[in-house]
């Protein structure tokens, strides 16, 4: 049986094996993105809109004097998702044009309605207008998540407000912080994505009724030289659509900035995430925190007895695919041309929803890593305990000084029993010795008999605990207050890998 491998291609597989499976799936979305998200930037919600889109312009049209009949208003807005996609299809590869595809299958469906569907209009109406839509939508529901994840650390934030854990610079033992202090720093990060969400929200400006190169000339001709009603045309269509701010000016497209600053956003959230799920997973080989393990969950398929951060792997994982989309969205804007070039097309395609969807999916693994997430107390005192010495030397100097000691001897003093200390735990692996020391040596007769209250690990987080009750009723409470009506909403997509 030798030779039984022989025989096998192990280039490739016979057309007729797995013919359901021999097409690329992407990841992202088989495998991560969530229905909410999906959903945003789904062909159904795509196309729906450019038949809204449509519908708001010819009613629009209608109210100023336009010649177009309720009739053909009625049956637009009885076909809005009577969409034949294959139909659609159709039409886009005879005409080489999918907007041109769509609306001709839009006529079918409506027929009174075809001589004036797109009237007046550039085909950037529906799809500049519809991403704008779209981008408008996600981060609503960004923001929605950003606030139940902040909502969820608030809770783990206060539960541990005071439990003393080492502090690091350059990832060496540091003075002493909390546990909940420390997440309060993840939340700063996430509270000023949570701003920049919230103010492009407000202020994130519609396309609107604009024309083939921005001067709106076809709508002009359209009312007659009427500049009034132009200007009527474009505020009446963009309220339909529920936008207060339209971009004041634009060529062909709104300008392509708008979509770099909406990456930017997302890479900042990215790189709030990255941070907390890297401090989670250095803590976890330390054994102070762990993310949420399942009961049948297998850490690794070669080591049984593995507890990997899984979770916070691969938030980190999609965090860094979102921190690069950025610098092609700069490219697109630094590179389009006069009033439009195409080359904008195919990467925007890509780019707008795969940062979406990838941010969605970080963003319910935040919320699951911090609602399942332990601290071992124990293992956190262990650790505080060893390094705790070091930290209590200038309060021990500064103790016998008062008692009378002389401060430079008693300080030549601690300097030797330090190092000496240190020689124990790093040559010799055992540990640290250092108040055991200086409870055997005269010159600190003045602490003696109060070393351990001098050493207790409370007295050395400073206002960690006051800081965060500070940060949390002042910063956190306020939006949480604001957003109350986002955090009864259910997140309909768990973590299930």
């Amino acid at each position: 049986m030798a030779d039984i491998f022989a025989d096998i291609d192990v280039h490739s597989f016979p057309d007729d094996v797995l013919p359901d499976h021999q097409k690329y799936e992407h990841p992202l979305v088989q495998r991560y993105a969530t229905k909410e998200m999906s959903s945003i930037f789904s062909p159904a919600m795509k196309f729906t809109t450019w038949r809204k889109l449509w519908l708001a312009l010819a009613t629009s049209e209608q109210e100023l004097g336009l010649d177009i009949s309720n009739e053909q208003l009625q049956q637009m807005k009885d076909q809005l998702y009577n969409v034949d996609f294959t139909k659609a299809a159709e039409y886009e590869s005879k005409f080489r044009h999918d907007v041109m595809g769509h609306v001709h299958a839009f006529g079918d469906v409506a027929p009174a309605a075809m001589p004036i569907i797109h009237l007046g209009a550039t085909s950037c109406y529906v799809g500049d207008n519809t991403d704008i839509i779209q981008l408008k939508e996600a981060l609503k529901l960004v923001q929605r998540k950003l606030v139940q994840t902040l909502s969820i650390l608030k809770e783990f934030a206060e539960r541990y407000a005071d439990l003393p854990t080492l502090g690091f610079t350059h990832y060496q033992p540091a003075q002493l912080t909390t546990v909940g202090k420390r997440c309060t720093l993840w939340m700063q990060d996430l509270l000023l994505d949570y701003e920049r969400v919230t103010y492009e929200l407000e202020n994130l400006p519609m396309r609107g009724v604009k024309g083939t190169t921005g001067t709106q000339a076809t709508f002009l001709e359209l009312f007659n030289g009427d500049h009034d009603k132009v200007k009527q045309l474009n505020e009446k269509v963009c309220a339909a659509m529920g936008f207060t701010k339209v971009i004041p000016v634009s060529g062909q497209t709104y300008t392509r900035k708008i979509d770099y600053h909406i990456l930017s956003l997302l890479s900042g959230i990215a790189q709030s995430a990255y941070k907390m799920c890297g401090d989670i997973r250095l803590l976890a080989n330390l054994k102070e925190v762990e993310e949420p393990f399942a009961k049948n969950q297998i850490g690794s398929s070669a080591m049984a007895y593995k507890r990997n951060p899984m979770r916070s792997e691969r938030c980190c994982s999609l965090s860094r695919y979102i921190m690069s989309l950025p610098p092609s969205a700069a490219n697109t804007h630094a590179n389009q041309w006069f009033e439009r070039t195409l080359d904008d097309s195919a990467i925007r395609r890509i780019i707008l929803p795969e940062g979406f969807l990838a941010v969605d999916v970080v963003l319910n693994l935040l919320m699951n890593i911090a609602d399942g997430m332990v601290v071992w107390p124990k293992v956190v005192e262990k650790h505080v305990r060893e390094e705790l010495p070091f930290m209590a030397t200038e309060v021990i100097l500064m103790e016998c000084v008062k008692a009378g000691g002389d401060r430079q001897e008693l300080h030549e003093a601690i300097r030797v029993h330090s190092m000496d200390a240190g020689k124990v735990v790093k040559g010799e692996g055992k540990s640290n010795d250092l108040l055991e020391r200086i409870a055997k040596d005269p010159l600190f007769k003045a602490v003696h008999s109060k070393l351990d209250t001098l050493v207790d690990p409370k007295l050395f987080i400073g206002r960690a605990k006051e800081q965060t009750e500070e940060f949390l009723e002042e910063e956190i409470n306020p939006v949480l207050k604001k957003e109350e009506s986002l955090l009864g909403k259910e997140v309909v997509d768990g973590v299930n890998v």
